[in-house]
């Protein structure tokens, strides 16, 4: 079975040191990168809310499809390895199979957020703070406008 690995081992590698800085969240978009071995950090707004360790992951096609920003910043956590390719739109329009790779990920990343946003609303209901959760869901579910914008209720306008 072919994976990004495979597809993108034409690609230049490049190699981070630990604490180096891949995307700035805000930076504008363009690059793609694969991961091939190593650690990262995702981080929204200062908070940590991922990290990236499957070999073959591609990095910033987000920011590539919907043409913004990168929405997140990406820290190498350990000294990690990518492929980059410097044209990520290229990248994904040079196979078939390298968008329904991307797509996949994508789907995986949003059926997780779906089912624990589903296994929270079943555990804890109307728990105080939890009450938005049946809000979410359905706003994932429908969601066609332009990319939200961090904030909450204590915090209206955190870019302000």
């Amino acid at each position: 079975m072919v994976d990004m690995l495979d597809l993108s081992g034409h690609l230049p590698e490049v190699v981070l040191a630990p604490g180096d800085v891949l995307v700035r969240e805000g930076d504008p978009s363009g690059p793609v990168w694969v991961l091939v071995d190593g650690r990262l950090r995702v981080s929204k707004g200062g908070t940590e809310v991922n990290t990236i360790t499957r070999t073959g992951a591609v990095i910033g096609e987000v920011s590539v499809l919907l043409g913004r920003d990168h929405g997140a910043s990406v820290t190498a956590a350990t000294t990690t390895r990518l492929r980059l390719a410097e044209d990520g739109a290229a990248l994904l329009a040079s196979e078939p199979v390298v968008m329904r790779l991307v797509a996949e990920g994508l789907a995986r990343r949003l059926n997780f957020v779906t089912t624990y946003l589903a296994d929270l609303k079943e555990q804890y209901g109307d728990a105080p703070g939890l009450a938005m959760v049946s809000d979410v869901l359905t706003t994932l579910s429908h969601h066609e406008q332009p990319t939200a914008r961090p904030g909450s209720a204590r915090d209206p306008d955190p870019d302000d």
